[in-house]
This record gives C-alpha cells, structure tokens and sequence, in this order.
C-alpha cells in the first residue's frame, strides 16, 4: 500500500511543484534543497521522521526502533562485509556519515519502489532533518561514494551518476585516494 502511494504521490507533488512556477527545481548538486524546493517538499511530506541510532559504516544506518537502512543508489568501499577486505577509502566513508548524521541526528527517510533489500533492510534515501541535506547525494557529491543503481529503485539514479562523474573528474575522495570503487586497502 506505500509503495502504491509512493508510486502516484510523488510524481504528482513532482508535477505540480514543477508546474506552479513559485518554486525552483529541485538541486542537482546533492546539497541542501532550497526550502520551498519540490525535493524538500518531498522529503518534508513523504518522509518518514526517526533518529539515527548508529552508523554501520559509509552507506547503512540503524534509526529508532534498531532498523537498519541501507541508502538507495550509492555504494561505499566496504569494511564490515566478512567475505571481503576492509577496501581503501572505506573508513573515511564511515567517518563522513558519522560526521554528517550522528547518533542522535533527526532525519527523514524517504522510499523508492521497493521497501526492503534481500538482507531485510530498510532502503532509503535519508535528508537530514534540520537543513534538508540529502546525505545520499552529498555522499556521492563529496567522493566518499559511487553511484549504484539497483531497479526498480532509480528516483535519483541519473543525478547520482551525474556527480559521480563530476567527483571522479575532480578527484575527489576515493577517487583520488584510491582510484574508484572497490579497491582493497
């Protein structure tokens, strides 16, 4: 039933907001949404409020309730998968997201098509609470992840790729340190 809500609600506030001409586009940079914009009126009227209990590492969260959310689109270097090595710029990913959502921190989760992943968790895309940071994005933005698309779940698939390109270019992040993705330590 929320996926199916999802589903017609947020193309139409898209649609509208795109429509009425008060408001800007939403950003594309993966910063803090203007308020007013059609992405923070998203977040602010589909997001699902809660408090970040814990960071797992660069791109999964615990909130209230010890749900665990893996964020939509991006992927970091890996350091608490078992069959894996801890891979190069995975503990700087860890640290950005403590640094950007805390223990503590007020955020809004707000969901694609599908609800879960096959380990069970939550899949969101996650706005910090008090300035609309989209952490997903700024994630991807700063260099401290790539771009990972899995469908159905591709809302923001284009502009993650988009500043991937744009960090890579840039060397910024992993991308200098380590030279992309998945490179072990």
């Amino acid at each position: 039933m929320r996926r199916a809500l999802l589903l017609v609600l947020v193309p139409v506030v898209a649609a509208f907001a795109a429509c009425s001409g008060d408001d800007p586009p939403a950003p594309a940079t993966g910063s803090t949404a203007p308020a007013g914009s059609a992405d923070t009126r998203v977040a602010t009227t589909f997001g699902r409020p809660t408090t970040v209990e814990r960071v797992v590492d660069g791109d999964t969260i615990v909130v209230a309730g010890d749900e665990t959310v893996r964020l939509i689109g991006i992927d970091t270097p890996e350091t608490k998968d078992p069959r894996r090595p801890v891979q190069c710029f995975g503990a700087e990913a860890t640290r950005r997201i403590t640094e950007l959502i805390p223990a503590g921190e007020a955020v809004l989760l707000v969901g694609d098509v599908s609800d879960t992943d096959r380990y069970g968790r939550t899949l969101a895309y996650v706005y910090r609470q008090r300035d609309r940071l989209f952490v997903n994005a700024a994630l991807v933005r700063d260099g401290y992840a790539a771009a990972s698309t899995y469908p159905p779940d591709v809302a923001h698939a284009e502009e993650f790729r988009a500043l991937e390109r744009d960090a890579r270019e840039s060397d910024r992040g992993l991308w200098s340190a380590c030279g992309g993705p998945d490179v072990p330590a």
